[in-house]
C-alpha cells in the first residue's frame, strides 16, 4: 500500500476544510436568526412586583382605637362658710385722717352690752381683713382690754366720743401657756375698734385720725 505523500495529505485536509465551511454558513444563518429571537426573549426584563401591603385597612373595617376612660372627678361638697359674727348687728367703720382722707374701712360687729364686750373676739376663730369689732360704752372712760382666750393678734384702737383716736395698740396673741389675761392694753375712750394685727400700720392710721360710723 502506497503511503500518501505529505502534499497529498495537506490537499485532502484542505478539501475537507473547504467543504465544512460551506455547510456552516448555511446553518449559521439559521442559528443566528434563532439566537437573535431567543436572545430577545431571554433578555426581556421581568417586571419587579410591588409587594402588596397586607396591613392595608379596608374602609369600614378599621379597628376602633381603645378609648381611655375619662374619670369624672368626685364632687367635693362645698361647705358654706360661716358668716363671721352673724348674730351681731354690724356697722361700716371708716377711718379718715384729720384732713379728711380715707385711710381704710371695715364692717364691724357691734359689742354694746356687757356680755358682748366681755366675750369680744375671744370666741372668733379668725377675722377677715375687711372685718372688725366695735365696742361701745356709755361714756368716755379709762379702759383696759386684755387678750383673754384670743387665737390671733389684733390692733386695738381707742377713740373718744367724737371718734377721734386716742391710743393704738398692736396686741400679740397669747402663747401656749398663757390665757391672755396678763396681756393688758389700757386706754381712754368711749369706743374701741379691734381689727387685724397691723391693719392700722398698713393704712397709716395714727392717733388723732377719726373713726366714722353710725349706730
Amino acid at each position: 500500500m502506497q503511503t500518501p505523500s505529505r502534499r497529498q495529505v495537506l490537499a485532502t485536509a484542505l478539501a475537507a476544510a473547504l467543504a465544512g465551511c460551506t455547510g456552516d454558513d448555511s446553518d449559521g444563518d439559521d442559528g443566528d436568526d434563532g439566537g437573535s429571537n431567543g436572545g430577545d426573549d431571554g433578555a426581556a426584563a421581568t417586571p419587579t412586583e410591588t409587594p402588596v401591603d397586607t396591613q392595608t385597612e379596608t374602609p369600614g373595617n378599621s379597628p376602633t382605637p381603645e378609648e381611655t376612660p375619662t374619670e369624672t372627678p368626685a364632687e367635693t361638697p362645698t361647705e358654706t362658710p360661716v358668716e363671721v359674727h352673724e348674730d351681731y348687728e354690724t356697722t361700716e367703720v371708716t377711718v379718715r385722717s384729720s384732713d379728711g382722707e380715707e385711710l381704710g374701712s371695715v364692717t364691724a360687729a357691734i359689742a354694746d352690752t356687757s356680755d358682748l364686750r366681755y366675750l369680744g373676739l375671744s370666741d372668733t376663730e379668725y377675722l377677715p381683713e375687711d372685718r372688725g369689732m366695735l365696742f361701745v360704752f356709755d361714756e368716755v372712760q379709762e379702759l383696759t382690754f386684755v387678750m383673754r382666750e384670743m387665737d390671733f393678734p389684733i390692733d386695738i384702737v381707742y377713740a373718744d366720743d367724737e371718734g377721734v383716736t386716742t391710743k393704738i395698740h398692736h396686741a400679740r396673741a397669747p402663747g401656749p401657756d398663757e390665757d391672755g389675761n396678763d396681756l393688758q392694753f389700757p386706754g381712754r375712750g368711749k369706743y374701741v375698734l379691734e381689727v387685724n394685727h397691723h391693719w392700722t400700720t398698713d393704712r397709716g392710721v395714727e392717733e388723732g385720725d377719726i373713726l366714722e360710723f353710725e349706730l
